[in-house]
Parts: structure tokens; sequence; C-alpha cells
């Protein structure tokens, strides 16, 4: 396991609010034992949850170019028939994959294509299982298209407690199925837009991993 490059500012900023709180428990509160181990195990609980936050585990990762693999570790929230909000102008299978701040939250990507299409949308941190937060939350969408022609579009959406989203990809590239298509902080979840075709083997309520769980195939 190793710790994701964008937590590393968050990460040093936290060990020194963590040094600087119990030093003032530890001056002013070390004869009431009980408030100053409460207040003590507290911080440290939460320095271990944002440590935590930004972890890369080891895996092995699934290669497979008929596959549309999960984009990101959580739960499969939505699995429905959609008119597309963007890019698309006809209907596609939205399947939808809620992070919790427990999970691990390095975004990767589902398929291998060519990136035809990168924005950002600036917008509210409504919590992310809110119907409204695909088209209302900050979020950036990314269209890969795959050799056998198809499109799909990848949506990072931020969450309630989420401060950025960071996204990797430029318009022209190909992006390598599982390689890193960016990374978002504290809680939030990835929709994808696939195919009316798409042959989808995830189901409501599956616990996914990032490179590992398949979401569904190309028919």
């Amino acid at each position: 396991m190793k710790i994701h490059k964008e937590g590393r500012k968050t990460i040093l900023l936290t060990l020194v609010i963590w040094l600087i709180v119990n030093s003032v428990v530890y001056t002013y509160f070390s004869s009431y034992l009980i408030i100053s181990g409460l207040l003590i195990s507290l911080t440290t609980i939460i320095a271990i949850i944002i440590v935590c936050f930004f972890r890369i585990p080891n895996r092995i990762l699934i290669e497979d170019d008929n596959l549309i693999l999960a984009p990101c570790d959580g739960e499969v929230v939505v699995i429905e028939e959609v008119e597309a909000d963007e890019f698309f102008n006809d209907k596609r299978l939205q399947v939808s994959v809620f992070m919790s701040v427990f999970n691990v939250h390095v975004n990767r990507n589902p398929i291998e294509g060519k990136v035809i299409y990168s924005k950002y949308h600036k917008g509210k941190n409504l919590v992310a299982w809110h119907p409204k937060s695909s088209t209302k939350n900050e979020r950036h969408s990314v269209v890969y298209q795959h050799e056998n022609g198809k499109l799909v579009l990848a949506k990072q959406i931020a969450g309630a407690l989420a401060n950025r989203i960071v996204n990797y990809l430029k318009v022209g590239e190909v992006a390598r199925q599982n390689k890193e298509m960016g990374f978002i902080k504290f809680g939030s979840r990835v929709d994808l837009l696939l195919p009316l075709d798409t042959i989808i083997e995830a189901k409501l309520g599956d616990k996914v991993k990032s490179g590992i769980s398949v979401i569904g195939r190309f028919k």
C-alpha cells in the first residue's frame, strides 16, 4: 500500500494540527485523564481516517478490452436508463457508484479508449446519493471512444464533503484501462453513461472495487 500524491499536503496539514491540538491537551488538560484521553483518541482516529482515505492498495488489476470495469471503489446505487444530460443526445444506461469516506478514492479508467471530451463543471455540494447531484454538483466529465467505436462517459461527482475534483485526462490522448483517471477528496460518486446494448453484470447494492469489479461488457 502507498499514499496517493493528492493526499500529501492534506496529510501534512493533518499531522501538524494533530501535534498542535494534542500539545495543548497535554499542557492544559493532562490532569483530567478522561478528557485528555478522549481528545487524544478522537484526534488520532480522525488523523488515521484521513491518512487511510488517500491509500492506494496493492491490487492485481484486470485488463480486458470487452469489459467495462468499476471506475472506483464503493456501492452501486443506480442502474437505470436515462436521458443523457451532457454530450449525448440520446438515452444511455447509467450506472452510479457511491464512495463513502472509508472507500479508496482513486478513480480509474473503466475502459481503454481515446479521450474525445473532457469538461469540468462548477456546482453545488449536495450529498452524492442525491438524485440531482449528477447535474447540480461540482463534477468532471470525460468521454472515451473505444476501439469498437462505442462511447462511454465517466462523470466524477463531488459530494457534500468533497472539496476538490482532480482529473488527469486530456482530449486526444489514449486512456489505458485501469490507469488513473483522477481523484475526488472526501466522499463522492462516479457515474458511467453506457450504450443501451451494454450487458450489465453489476447489481444494485454490489460493493465494487476499481480495476477489479466488472460493471458490464460490450455487446
